[in-house]
């Protein structure tokens, strides 16, 4: 098995056992080609050094306006995403933080041998769209290719890529995990993390 630097489309991803992982997808109508070259139009003057930060704030952004149908925001849905996190812990991944918000899913997890990360998020993506889809729940994205690494997915649910960052410290580990328990209060989802049933914050206030 390879680690280290991979490259899948356009975005690299950081592949190596033991690592700490933040990893973000999203449904494939949550980011409309239109708003992503508004925002890259926007970004365009910032020095090249500000570029990577100011790309990665503004993708959050337009995620948390809820661009898209937000399928996610159906119960039956959000909840079939978590099972499936759940599912895979301690045998693929060790859980430790996560959040499924209406149209997009933030993880925090430790890699395990044998499970690299694209075949992590393939299983996640894979099982969900199947289930999603027998609930009569789709989203039609002709224009967003599928995942290559997600032939048995149902078309145009999930983006085909996804976003990870590995965690360098204990203090980044508690950033990126303040960050995603919080995220439906960042929305303006909820008052309280505590109170979304689809994320960890809750398990903490049990």
């Amino acid at each position: 098995m390879t680690s280290g630097w991979q490259s899948r489309r356009r975005l690299p991803h950081f592949d190596v056992p033991e690592l700490i992982q933040h990893i973000t997808f999203h449904l494939a109508d949550s980011l409309p080609k239109s708003a992503i070259e508004r925002m890259q139009m926007e970004i365009a003057a910032m020095p090249e050094s500000e570029r990577t930060l100011a790309r990665r704030r503004r993708i959050q952004e337009l995620l948390d306006s809820g661009l898209g149908r937000c399928v996610l925001r159906e119960p039956a849905c959000a909840t079939i995403v978590q099972d499936s996190l759940l599912f895979g812990d301690g045998e693929r991944y060790r859980l430790l933080a996560w959040v499924v918000m209406p149209n997009h899913v933030h993880v925090l997890i430790e890699q395990m041998h044998g499970w690299p990360l694209a075949k992590v998020v393939q299983s996640w993506k894979r099982h969900t769209s199947r289930q999603i889809h027998r609930l009569g729940f789709g989203i039609d994205a002709p224009d967003v290719p599928q995942d290559a690494d997600c032939k048995s997915a149902i078309p145009g649910l999930w983006h085909p890529d996804y976003w990870d960052r590995f965690i360098r410290n204990d203090r980044h580990f508690v950033t990126a995990k303040h960050y995603i328990e919080e995220n439906p209060v960042t929305a303006g989802l909820v008052s309280s993390a505590a109170d979304w049933p689809w994320g960890s914050a809750r398990l903490g206030a049990d």
